[in-house]
């Protein structure tokens, strides 16, 4: 079963509201897709960075420029679709993690659907269905933010993740913990825009039993991140820091994480994922699935992942109308506040071809 080839699609997805978090506002989503060519099968891959490098060092046209030139080269040196096979290969290429999630996402994609095994069987998964939480972006006034939860709630999300900044954070989380009482399950993300200096400001988040505080300081700043969980009730969780299952190891080990998100796309793939998650598990510390505006492809993946057993706070899983008006496969739907594991083949889910062909900006084949 040999890779033939690699195609890389470029799409644009509007979003069908902007999405303000303290590194920028997303109006549309720039996303490269990989797709996998075999002699059986074929397998998507989404690439999650984005098309400035304000949330992290990758951007979607670096990221296609290194699947182009080493990746894709790389993975057509093995005999077959293996996403095991090309770890030490794609080792070579230092960091890139988002590229080469895409990469091997994609062969693992081709690998399962040959096989007829579900991405949710191959990782461990142990439910079909997931809790589904929402992110909530930064608004121009709390009377928007109170209408957008209540929304939100209404239509069943079981948690929701407000966007914090600094003249953004305390104001807004007593709002909505005020309006909607304290049964809402409510957490925090500040993006890595605080320092330890604002220590005792972030305590003030502290009365309003927050389920955590996402990543509040720089990336690189894990042993600050261990000096701020010691002045705070409230959780720490640390995101853009963990940056694989050994980072993940050291963060625990200083203390500095008490839970921790898992995204894919910035450790490098769902198998270094599944070992941050054995990781955290072995430690007691329990993990969720971070979203990156994924289309249903992406999606389909981080959903069978959430199914895994330290997955116990609902994730950024939401359906797919929270950020699409029409996305590339079968949207994902809330069911009961939660989301459906995919049960077919690989992701078990396929782009429509109508759809990807109304919103695709480019394409190119590697053979």
């Amino acid at each position: 079963m040999k890779v033939t080839g690699f195609e890389l699609r470029r799409i644009a997805m509007p979003l069908v509201g902007p999405f303000r978090t303290s590194f920028g506002t997303e109006h549309e989503r720039d996303v490269l897709l990989v797709r996998a060519v075999t002699e059986d099968a074929e397998g998507w891959g989404e690439c999650v960075a984005m098309a400035a490098p304000h949330y992290s060092s990758e951007y979607v046209d670096g990221a296609a420029e290194v699947v182009r030139r080493f990746l894709v080269p790389a993975a057509m040196s093995i005999p077959s679709p293996d996403g095991y096979a090309v770890e030490p290969l794609f080792a070579r290429v230092k960091g890139h993690p988002m590229a080469k999630a895409a990469v091997q996402t994609a062969l693992l994609d081709a690998q399962l659907r040959a096989a007829g095994v579900s991405f949710g069987e191959f990782l461990g998964a142990v439910r079909d269905e997931v809790p589904a939480g929402v992110s909530v972006g930064i608004m121009d006034s709390i009377p928007e933010l109170l209408d957008a939860v209540a929304g939100y709630l209404a239509q069943g999300y079981l948690r929701i993740k407000l966007k914090i900044e600094p003249g953004w954070d305390v104001a807004p989380v007593r709002a909505v913990r005020e309006r909607f009482g304290d049964e809402v399950l409510l957490q925090v993300d500040a993006n890595t825009a605080y320092t330890l200096a604002d220590a005792r400001h972030l305590a003030r988040l502290d009365p309003f039993d927050l389920l955590l505080i996402e990543q509040p300081l720089p990336e690189d700043d894990v042993r600050g991140h261990a000096a701020l969980a010691r002045q705070l009730r409230t959780p720490v969780c640390l995101d853009e820091s963990i940056t694989s299952a050994r980072a993940a190891a050291d963060a625990i080990a200083l203390g500095a994480a008490a839970i921790v998100n898992v995204k894919p796309g910035r450790v490098g793939g769902y198998l270094e994922a599944r070992r941050v998650h054995d990781v955290c598990a072995a430690h007691g510390v329990p993990v969720w699935c971070g979203g990156m505006l994924e289309t249903g492809l992406g999606r389909a993946a981080n959903v069978a992942l959430a199914a895994l057993p330290n997955f116990t706070l609902p994730g950024d899983t939401s359906a797919s109308d929270r950020y699409f008006a029409r996305d590339i496969t079968e949207p994902f739907v809330l069911e009961n506040g939660h989301v459906r594991v995919p049960a077919g083949p690989g992701l078990g889910v396929s782009p429509d071809p109508d759809a990807l062909r109304e919103c695709t900006t480019a394409t190119e084949w590697i053979k």
